[in-house]
């Protein structure tokens, strides 16, 4: 009895639910302590926000802290390395964007392998992108701004996230298919990139919409595009850049990854506990009204996911030509 009392002290029904599983044994509910959680990008981005709208609901959720910390930085190879060489115990968990996929194709070497060295536990947060311009650009369409770049090649600055970043690759990608040519600087996040276009020491960024939407309200800059091939319905208003650039989409992800050789059984209490998050509505109209669409997947799902952007990456890389020694 007194062993009972311990576990139900620590676990809520949605933990007992997913330990007592099917093939689910651990000597220990999880998580009896609290769990760090390492945000591999800088504050202010969508990385971070959706970070801590989930993480924050876990900790109520499971009455253990989830204590987030920001370690951006290249890309957010820093914060990744942090976690690849954690005790895989469940106590180290890692919040990674589509960037993760795209680092492997752009640094020449990294100190861990992006597939090998991770399990990526589910997706949080599918990401769409949006197109802005600062308030001064004479621009007020996607159409105008691919006009205006065409008749001033190499004079319009846009923002980016840092090498390999969703806000790069989205981009990067957008210049190929529309045919400009526009000159770039990376950030250490959409944080800071999102303060260089505001600030207007850049002209264009296209970013997450869950990071630029508050600024997009407060007319600090103006929407010209979502990168859906559809309209959003929380921005209707906003049309999607294949109206003007046709065939072009590109969407990303937030997941959530642990060290490789952490036991199946935290990952899988892991997995269920962030699908009631995910399934929670206050969480989920919280994402949801940034434009961060809540998403989950088991392990299967998000390795099969990882492996096909994976290959997609290598293409999208290549198209923005850049490289990280």
């Amino acid at each position: 009895m007194e062993t009972m009392a311990r576990y139900l002290g620590y676990a809520i029904p949605l933990l007992l639910a997913a330990l007592c599983a099917p093939g689910i044994a651990l000597a220990q509910p999880y998580p009896a302590k609290p769990v760090r959680v390492v945000i591999v990008f800088p504050a202010g981005g969508s990385n971070d926000v959706t970070g801590r709208i989930v993480f924050a609901k876990l900790s109520e959720m499971t009455g253990q802290p989830f204590v987030l910390e920001n370690r951006g930085g290249a890309g957010g190879t820093i914060g990744s390395e942090i976690v690849a060489k954690s005790p895989p115990d469940g106590y180290t968990v890692m919040v990674q964007s589509t960037t993760h996929i795209a680092n492997a194709h752009l640094y020449k070497k990294l100190p861990y392998d992006v597939l090998k060295d991770f399990i990526g536990v589910t997706t949080l947060a599918r990401q769409v992108g949006v197109l802005v311009v600062h308030p001064s650009m004479p621009v007020k369409s996607v159409r105008e701004l691919v006009a205006l770049a065409k008749r001033r090649p190499g004079q319009i600055v846009y923002a980016g996230a840092g090498n390999g970043s969703y806000a790069h690759m989205a981009m990067a990608l957008f210049v190929s298919m529309s045919g400009t040519n526009m000159l770039n600087v990376q950030y250490r996040g959409a944080g800071p990139g999102n303060i260089a276009i505001i600030a207007g020491e850049t002209q264009a960024m296209l970013t997450t919409l869950g990071s630029i939407a508050p600024h997009i309200k407060a007319g600090q800059v103006r929407a010209l595009g979502v990168s859906l091939d559809t309209r959003t319905s929380q921005f209707p208003e906003i049309p999607a850049i294949a109206e003007s650039v046709p065939g072009y989409e590109f969407t990303g992800w937030v997941g959530c990854f642990v060290p490789a050789g952490t036991p199946r059984a935290i990952v899988d209490a892991l997995n269920a506990a962030i699908k009631k998050v995910l399934e929670n509505p206050d969480a989920a109209t919280r994402l949801a009204d940034l434009t961060l669409d809540p998403l989950h997947m088991t392990p299967e799902q998000f390795a099969q996911r990882l492996q096909a952007d994976y290959d997609k990456y290598a293409d999208v890389v290549r198209i923005s030509g850049a490289k990280i020694e």
